[in-house]
């Protein structure tokens, strides 16, 4: 390229790059351009070619700092891990209440408040009577919390997925609903043995010791069947307790984020997103805990009278006592445990590289 050699014309290279005295004349200025463009037009050589195409090309940024793709069976492995930790900790770490609620619901008139009913407890059994079925539960509901959490967040993005974006987020209650009722009546089936053992563990003073010698008496004397014998008042409790907990939490964690908090979420520490996520959990579970109390006594007393029926349950201990027995311990027990579960979860996705849960809508279907 050519450029006339007229003194009046201004040179291409900014004044502020260079001095007067660097070039006195328009010409060196030519001569210049002419050299570099020669020099930039010549083939590199082939040993430093890929060295210098390197040097001048900028990476683009990363998308992304995740280190697990959203919606990934990796992402859906994640939620697995995360729900056998929330719920096998926590129950597990609530036995002694566990074991003195299943027992009020036994036995009102040995166990007749939460204060007098440990005190019965440490008298005839000990400190070690606290922790009664402490194997069953970790065992148990580690299982449902892999189903519950895992196949929840499967089942959120599959029926979203249907609905299509606009449904999706119009009807996202519905879609809470849905995701979590099928995730719990999975989990109750993984559930449901081990609750059987750990109920008459907990109520019948000399049945077993444990999980070990517990299940191999129960399926001598009622056959395997007999394990399963309270899982549809399981299910009664559960799938409820599930969808409220679920639905609740997720409405509960986008209030917050919409009227409480001014920063968008994804500006917010994660330590007060986790934060969040415990006072959406316990809330949640303090409605958990009045929608499910009346099947939980009576998986409490079918678990634990031989042939007993629902009708039997019903008469025994009237629609009151179903719904109202041993309930003030159990709200503070769920609303505490639901609460953890939450902080615990969502701490794991956090650690693996995830968003905590909630405050936007479901996931948008696929395009």
């Amino acid at each position: 390229m050519a450029f006339p050699e007229n003194s009046s014309r201004q040179s291409l290279i900014p004044s502020f790059l260079y001095s007067s005295s660097s070039f006195t004349s328009s010409k060196r200025v030519v001569n210049l351009t002419q050299s570099m463009k020669s020099t930039l037009d010549s083939p590199p050589p082939t040993s430093t070619a890929g060295r210098i195409k390197r040097n001048f090309v900028i990476p683009a940024p990363k998308e992304s700092s995740r280190r697990i793709e959203m919606f990934s069976p990796a992402f859906y492995a994640a939620s697995t891990v995360g729900g056998i930790l929330s719920c096998g900790l926590t129950h597990t770490a609530a036995t002694p209440l566990d074991v003195l609620k299943c027992n009020m619901q036994i036995d009102p008139a040995k166990y007749k408040s939460i204060s007098s009913g440990f005190g019965v407890l440490l008298k005839e059994q000990g400190a070690k009577g606290f922790f009664k079925g402490w194997a069953p539960t970790l065992l148990g509901y580690s299982a449902q919390g892999a189903c519950k959490y895992g196949l929840y967040e499967f089942f959120k993005k599959y029926y979203s997925d249907i609905a299509g974006p606009e449904y999706a987020s119009k009807y996202k209650t519905l879609i809470y609903l849905a995701g979590s009722a099928s995730s719990e009546f999975v989990a109750d089936i993984a559930l449901c043995p081990f609750e059987a053992i750990k109920v008459r563990v907990q109520t019948q003073p000399g049945f077993a010791r444990g999980l070990v010698d517990g299940l191999p008496k129960i399926i001598r004397a009622e056959g395997a069947s007999g394990l399963y014998k309270g899982i549809v008042p399981l299910w009664g409790r559960q799938i409820p307790y599930t969808m409220m907990k679920f639905a609740t939490f997720e409405n509960i964690v986008e209030a917050i984020y919409k009227n409480v908090i001014p920063t968008p979420k994804e500006q917010c520490s994660k330590t007060l997103q986790l934060g969040v996520s415990f006072t959406g959990g316990y809330i949640a579970g303090v409605f958990c805990a009045f929608i499910s109390h009346p099947a939980d006594n009576l998986v409490s007393f079918l678990n634990n009278a031989k042939g007993a029926t629902v009708g039997d349950a019903v008469n025994k201990l009237g629609l009151w006592g179903l719904c109202t027995r041993g309930l003030p311990l159990r709200i503070f027990m769920i609303g505490t445990l639901t609460g953890v579960q939450w902080v615990i979860y969502d701490a794991f996705k956090v650690f693996v590289g995830l968003p905590t849960t909630g405050g936007g809508s479901p996931a948008p279907a696929e395009k």
